[in-house]
């Protein structure tokens, strides 16, 4: 009974250590979100260097709160760091039984993937699927409109042949 208990007690502390608000700073301007979708609704906007307290998780995004407000912001435009370093947390030893253990940078791949022989034979014409396609296309105006709220620069290149 005295082993079940211990496990028990061990088990509500190092829960508390896992959810236990992180810290973190914001590495660069973002805007906070609502929700954790690229188009959500912009709550406020943090600014470089802001300290924010990390409340959850979803996917690659971050619920924070700071003195501005609370909301949603990209994990990547974070620093996490632990308040409590040093004050004897199990994050450590966790890190060590999970395998975890490091510098905690985040690391993103992205894999794209053709189509193989039999694919392309199998192909069919689709015109659904070409006419949506096409719906995303903008016009010359709206592309230019959308490059300078980004601040991108226009670069000059060859375009491809027409085709016969």
């Amino acid at each position: 009974m005295k082993t079940i208990r211990w496990g028990f007690t061990l088990a509500v502390l190092l829960s508390g250590a896992l959810h236990a608000a992180e810290s973190g700073t914001a590495l660069k301007s973002d805007d906070l979100k609502a929700e954790p979708f690229r188009d959500a609704k912009t709550v406020v906007m943090l600014a470089a260097g802001d300290k924010v307290d990390i409340l959850n998780k979803d996917g690659g995004w971050l619920q924070v709160k700071s003195a501005k407000g609370k909301g949603w912001v990209r994990m990547l435009s974070i620093r996490k760091s632990d308040a409590r370093k040093g004050s004897g947390n199990a994050s450590g030893l966790l890190a060590l039984s999970s395998g975890r253990a490091g510098t905690g940078k985040v690391v993103a791949t992205t894999g794209i993937r053709g189509l193989n022989e039999e694919e392309l034979k199998a192909a069919k014409f689709n015109e659904a699927e070409l006419k949506r396609a096409e719906s995303y296309a903008s016009s010359k105006p709206e592309a230019a409109k959308f490059a300078a709220s980004g601040k991108l620069v226009a670069r000059p290149f060859d375009y491809l042949p027409a085709p016969k």
